[in-house]
Protein backbone atom coordinates (compact mmCIF):
# COMPACT_ATOMS: atom_id res chain seq x y z
CA UNK A 1 0.00 0.00 0.00
CA UNK A 2 1.01 3.62 -0.55
CA UNK A 3 0.84 5.20 2.91
CA UNK A 4 1.51 8.66 4.29
CA UNK A 5 2.52 9.17 7.91
CA UNK A 6 1.88 12.69 9.18
CA UNK A 7 4.13 13.18 12.18
CA UNK A 8 6.32 10.31 11.01
CA UNK A 9 9.51 11.91 12.35
CA UNK A 10 8.23 11.95 15.91
CA UNK A 11 8.38 9.44 18.72
CA UNK A 12 5.43 7.20 17.83
CA UNK A 13 5.33 8.10 14.13
CA UNK A 14 8.91 7.04 13.50
CA UNK A 15 8.20 3.58 14.93
CA UNK A 16 5.00 3.32 12.87
CA UNK A 17 7.02 4.20 9.76
CA UNK A 18 9.61 1.54 10.66
CA UNK A 19 6.96 -1.16 11.01
CA UNK A 20 5.20 -0.11 7.79
CA UNK A 21 8.45 -0.34 5.84
CA UNK A 22 9.24 -3.71 7.43
CA UNK A 23 5.79 -4.88 6.26
CA UNK A 24 6.60 -3.89 2.67
CA UNK A 25 4.51 -0.73 2.34
CA UNK A 26 5.57 2.34 0.39
CA UNK A 27 5.90 5.11 2.97
CA UNK A 28 6.03 8.90 2.78
CA UNK A 29 6.73 10.85 5.97
CA UNK A 30 5.06 14.25 6.29
CA UNK A 31 6.68 16.30 9.01
CA UNK A 32 8.36 19.61 9.78
CA UNK A 33 11.30 17.61 11.15
CA UNK A 34 13.78 15.35 9.35
CA UNK A 35 12.89 11.63 9.59
CA UNK A 36 14.74 9.23 11.87
CA UNK A 37 15.86 7.23 8.82
CA UNK A 38 17.37 8.28 5.48
CA UNK A 39 15.76 5.66 3.21
CA UNK A 40 12.25 7.12 3.26
CA UNK A 41 10.57 9.87 1.27
CA UNK A 42 10.08 13.05 3.28
CA UNK A 43 7.76 15.98 2.54
CA UNK A 44 7.61 19.08 4.70
CA UNK A 45 4.04 19.86 5.71
CA UNK A 46 2.26 22.54 7.72
CA UNK A 47 -1.03 20.90 8.67
CA UNK A 48 -2.39 24.17 10.05
CA UNK A 49 -2.56 25.45 6.45
CA UNK A 50 -5.43 23.85 4.50
CA UNK A 51 -4.23 24.81 1.01
CA UNK A 52 -0.68 23.54 1.54
CA UNK A 53 -1.94 20.38 3.22
CA UNK A 54 -4.29 19.66 0.31
CA UNK A 55 -1.47 20.04 -2.20
CA UNK A 56 0.91 17.88 -0.15
CA UNK A 57 -1.53 14.96 0.06
CA UNK A 58 -2.20 14.66 -3.68
CA UNK A 59 -0.12 11.54 -4.12
CA UNK A 60 -2.54 8.67 -4.62
CA UNK A 61 -2.32 7.44 -1.05
CA UNK A 62 -4.25 4.40 0.18
CA UNK A 63 -4.21 5.59 3.79
CA UNK A 64 -2.95 8.50 5.86
CA UNK A 65 -1.86 8.19 9.47
CA UNK A 66 -2.36 11.37 11.47
CA UNK A 67 0.09 11.17 14.36
CA UNK A 68 1.08 14.84 14.57
CA UNK A 69 -0.39 16.65 17.56
CA UNK A 70 0.38 18.84 20.53
CA UNK A 71 0.66 15.92 22.91
CA UNK A 72 2.41 17.29 25.98
CA UNK A 73 -0.39 18.22 28.38
CA UNK A 74 1.80 20.90 29.96
CA UNK A 75 2.28 22.56 26.55
CA UNK A 76 -1.46 22.33 25.93
CA UNK A 77 -2.20 23.90 29.31
CA UNK A 78 0.09 26.83 28.53
CA UNK A 79 -1.06 27.22 24.90
CA UNK A 80 -4.75 26.22 24.68
CA UNK A 81 -5.55 28.13 21.47
CA UNK A 82 -2.49 26.82 19.64
CA UNK A 83 -3.43 23.32 20.83
CA UNK A 84 -6.84 23.73 19.23
CA UNK A 85 -5.25 24.79 15.95
CA UNK A 86 -3.08 21.65 15.87
CA UNK A 87 -5.29 19.06 17.55
CA UNK A 88 -8.64 20.12 16.06
CA UNK A 89 -8.42 22.38 13.02
CA UNK A 90 -5.44 20.56 11.52
CA UNK A 91 -7.43 17.32 11.78
CA UNK A 92 -10.21 18.98 9.80
CA UNK A 93 -7.62 20.02 7.21
CA UNK A 94 -6.37 16.44 6.85
CA UNK A 95 -9.88 15.06 6.52
CA UNK A 96 -10.77 17.70 3.93
CA UNK A 97 -7.57 17.05 1.97
CA UNK A 98 -8.32 13.32 2.09
CA UNK A 99 -11.85 13.96 0.83
CA UNK A 100 -10.64 16.11 -2.06
CA UNK A 101 -7.91 13.65 -3.06
CA UNK A 102 -10.15 10.60 -2.52
CA UNK A 103 -7.79 9.02 -0.01
CA UNK A 104 -9.67 5.94 1.21
CA UNK A 105 -8.88 6.21 4.91
CA UNK A 106 -7.50 8.51 7.62
CA UNK A 107 -6.14 6.77 10.73
CA UNK A 108 -6.29 9.16 13.67
CA UNK A 109 -4.15 8.93 16.79
CA UNK A 110 -6.36 9.70 19.77
CA UNK A 111 -5.83 8.90 23.45
CA UNK A 112 -7.27 6.95 26.36
CA UNK A 113 -7.33 10.30 28.21
CA UNK A 114 -10.76 10.85 26.64
CA UNK A 115 -12.09 8.32 29.16
CA UNK A 116 -11.73 10.98 31.84
CA UNK A 117 -15.13 12.00 30.42
CA UNK A 118 -16.64 8.63 31.34
CA UNK A 119 -18.52 7.90 34.57
CA UNK A 120 -17.30 4.31 34.69
CA UNK A 121 -13.88 3.15 35.88
CA UNK A 122 -13.82 0.12 33.57
CA UNK A 123 -14.23 1.36 30.00
CA UNK A 124 -14.44 0.12 26.42
CA UNK A 125 -14.75 1.87 23.07
CA UNK A 126 -18.53 1.88 23.55
CA UNK A 127 -18.48 3.60 26.95
CA UNK A 128 -20.40 6.93 26.76
CA UNK A 129 -18.27 10.04 27.08
CA UNK A 130 -19.81 13.08 28.77
CA UNK A 131 -18.45 16.44 27.51
CA UNK A 132 -19.49 18.04 30.79
CA UNK A 133 -16.80 15.97 32.54
CA UNK A 134 -14.00 17.36 30.38
CA UNK A 135 -11.34 18.77 32.69
CA UNK A 136 -8.49 19.55 30.30
CA UNK A 137 -8.12 21.25 26.91
CA UNK A 138 -6.05 18.27 25.74
CA UNK A 139 -8.86 15.73 26.23
CA UNK A 140 -11.41 18.16 24.79
CA UNK A 141 -9.28 18.66 21.67
CA UNK A 142 -8.80 14.93 21.10
CA UNK A 143 -12.52 14.20 21.45
CA UNK A 144 -13.27 17.05 19.04
CA UNK A 145 -10.87 15.46 16.53
CA UNK A 146 -12.70 12.16 16.86
CA UNK A 147 -16.03 13.90 16.25
CA UNK A 148 -14.66 15.45 13.06
CA UNK A 149 -13.82 11.94 11.81
CA UNK A 150 -17.34 10.71 12.50
CA UNK A 151 -18.90 13.80 10.91
CA UNK A 152 -16.80 13.55 7.75
CA UNK A 153 -17.83 9.94 7.45
CA UNK A 154 -21.54 10.73 7.83
CA UNK A 155 -21.49 13.75 5.50
CA UNK A 156 -18.89 12.82 2.88
CA UNK A 157 -18.32 9.07 3.36
CA UNK A 158 -14.70 9.72 4.30
CA UNK A 159 -13.46 6.49 5.88
CA UNK A 160 -11.51 6.58 9.15
CA UNK A 161 -10.07 4.55 12.00
CA UNK A 162 -9.61 6.05 15.46
CA UNK A 163 -6.90 4.60 17.70
CA UNK A 164 -6.98 5.57 21.36
CA UNK A 165 -3.41 5.20 22.54
CA UNK A 166 -2.33 4.27 26.01
CA UNK A 167 0.65 6.15 27.48
CA UNK A 168 3.62 5.22 25.26
CA UNK A 169 7.24 4.85 26.29
CA UNK A 170 10.43 3.49 24.78
CA UNK A 171 13.24 4.52 22.42
CA UNK A 172 12.97 8.06 20.96
CA UNK A 173 10.49 9.14 23.64
CA UNK A 174 10.09 12.85 24.35
CA UNK A 175 12.08 13.96 27.35
CA UNK A 176 8.92 15.24 29.01
CA UNK A 177 7.22 11.85 29.22
CA UNK A 178 7.25 10.37 32.69
CA UNK A 179 9.42 7.28 32.09
CA UNK A 180 11.95 9.18 29.99
CA UNK A 181 12.11 11.93 32.61
CA UNK A 182 12.53 9.43 35.46
CA UNK A 183 15.36 7.61 33.66
CA UNK A 184 17.19 10.85 32.86
CA UNK A 185 16.88 12.12 36.42
CA UNK A 186 17.98 8.79 37.90
CA UNK A 187 21.07 8.66 35.66
CA UNK A 188 21.89 12.21 36.73
CA UNK A 189 21.53 11.28 40.40
CA UNK A 190 18.46 13.50 40.81
CA UNK A 191 15.31 12.55 42.75
CA UNK A 192 12.25 11.20 40.91
CA UNK A 193 9.32 13.59 41.34
CA UNK A 194 5.78 12.27 41.65
CA UNK A 195 2.86 14.72 41.49
CA UNK A 196 0.19 13.56 43.94
CA UNK A 197 0.49 10.38 45.98
CA UNK A 198 1.57 8.17 43.07
CA UNK A 199 -1.59 6.09 43.07
CA UNK A 200 -2.71 7.45 39.69
CA UNK A 201 -2.23 4.73 37.13
CA UNK A 202 -1.72 4.14 33.42
CA UNK A 203 -1.52 1.09 31.20
CA UNK A 204 1.86 2.17 29.84
CA UNK A 205 2.45 0.70 26.40
CA UNK A 206 5.85 -0.02 24.85
CA UNK A 207 6.14 1.98 21.65
CA UNK A 208 6.90 -0.96 19.35
CA UNK A 209 3.76 -2.74 20.59
CA UNK A 210 1.84 0.46 19.85
CA UNK A 211 3.35 0.71 16.37
CA UNK A 212 2.30 -2.85 15.56
CA UNK A 213 -1.22 -1.97 16.67
CA UNK A 214 -1.19 0.87 14.16
CA UNK A 215 -0.19 -1.53 11.39
CA UNK A 216 -2.95 -3.96 12.40
CA UNK A 217 -5.44 -1.08 11.99
CA UNK A 218 -4.90 -1.16 8.21
CA UNK A 219 -7.16 -4.24 8.09
CA UNK A 220 -10.51 -3.81 6.39
CA UNK A 221 -12.19 -4.74 9.67
CA UNK A 222 -10.95 -1.48 11.16
CA UNK A 223 -12.77 0.82 8.73
CA UNK A 224 -14.86 3.39 10.60
CA UNK A 225 -14.08 1.78 13.95
CA UNK A 226 -12.44 2.91 17.18
CA UNK A 227 -9.88 0.81 19.03
CA UNK A 228 -8.07 1.10 22.34
CA UNK A 229 -4.37 0.31 21.99
CA UNK A 230 -3.58 -0.05 25.66
CA UNK A 231 -0.79 -1.62 27.67
CA UNK A 232 -0.80 -5.00 29.38
CA UNK A 233 -1.94 -3.93 32.87
CA UNK A 234 -2.55 -0.90 35.08
CA UNK A 235 0.68 0.53 36.49
CA UNK A 236 0.86 3.25 39.14
CA UNK A 237 3.27 6.15 38.82
CA UNK A 238 4.77 4.96 42.09
CA UNK A 239 5.52 1.55 40.51
CA UNK A 240 7.19 3.28 37.55
CA UNK A 241 9.46 5.22 39.92
CA UNK A 242 10.26 2.12 41.95
CA UNK A 243 11.04 0.13 38.77
CA UNK A 244 13.44 2.81 37.55
CA UNK A 245 15.03 2.83 40.99
CA UNK A 246 15.36 -0.97 40.88
CA UNK A 247 17.04 -0.93 37.47
CA UNK A 248 19.35 2.05 38.02
CA UNK A 249 20.22 1.97 41.69
CA UNK A 250 19.54 4.01 44.76
CA UNK A 251 17.72 7.22 43.84
CA UNK A 252 15.32 9.24 45.95
CA UNK A 253 11.60 9.50 45.21
CA UNK A 254 9.87 12.75 46.20
CA UNK A 255 6.22 13.80 46.16
CA UNK A 256 4.72 17.16 45.14
CA UNK A 257 1.23 18.62 44.78
CA UNK A 258 -0.91 17.01 42.06
CA UNK A 259 -1.16 18.81 38.70
CA UNK A 260 -4.44 20.37 37.58
CA UNK A 261 -6.44 18.12 35.26
CA UNK A 262 -4.03 15.20 35.51
CA UNK A 263 -5.31 11.87 34.18
CA UNK A 264 -6.06 9.69 37.20
CA UNK A 265 -6.44 6.53 35.18
CA UNK A 266 -9.13 4.13 34.00
CA UNK A 267 -9.19 0.40 33.39
CA UNK A 268 -9.25 0.50 29.60
CA UNK A 269 -10.10 -2.67 27.71
CA UNK A 270 -8.14 -3.54 24.56
CA UNK A 271 -10.25 -6.64 23.96
CA UNK A 272 -11.75 -5.32 20.71
CA UNK A 273 -8.28 -4.87 19.18
CA UNK A 274 -7.30 -8.36 20.30
CA UNK A 275 -10.47 -9.88 18.88
CA UNK A 276 -10.80 -7.95 15.62
CA UNK A 277 -7.21 -6.99 14.79
CA UNK A 278 -5.38 -9.95 16.34
CA UNK A 279 -3.25 -7.46 18.29
CA UNK A 280 -2.16 -7.42 21.90
CA UNK A 281 0.86 -5.93 23.70
CA UNK A 282 3.83 -8.18 24.40
CA UNK A 283 6.29 -6.10 26.44
CA UNK A 284 5.72 -5.61 30.17
CA UNK A 285 6.92 -2.58 32.10
CA UNK A 286 10.24 -3.71 33.57
CA UNK A 287 11.41 -5.23 30.28
CA UNK A 288 10.33 -2.12 28.38
CA UNK A 289 12.09 0.28 30.75
CA UNK A 290 15.24 -1.87 30.59
CA UNK A 291 15.14 -1.67 26.77
CA UNK A 292 14.68 2.09 26.94
CA UNK A 293 17.66 2.46 29.31
CA UNK A 294 19.83 0.43 26.91
CA UNK A 295 18.79 2.68 24.02
CA UNK A 296 19.29 5.84 26.07
CA UNK A 297 22.81 4.82 27.07
CA UNK A 298 23.71 4.25 23.39
CA UNK A 299 22.56 7.70 22.34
Amino acid sequence: MNIGVIGGSGFIGSHVADKLIEAGHKVTIFDIMKPQRDDVRHIYIDITDLSKTTVALTGGYDAIYLLAAMADVNDVYKNPVEAGEVNIMAVAHILEAARRSEIPRVILASTVWVYEMAKETNVTEDTPLLPGKANHVYTASKLAAELYCHSYHKLYNQQFTILRFGIPYGPRARGGTVIAAFVKRALNGEPLTIFGDGSQYRNFIYVEDLALGNIAALKETARNQTYNLEGMRPVTIKEVAETVKKLLGNVDIEYKEARAGDYEGKVVSAERARRELAWEPQVDLEEGIARYIQWYNRE
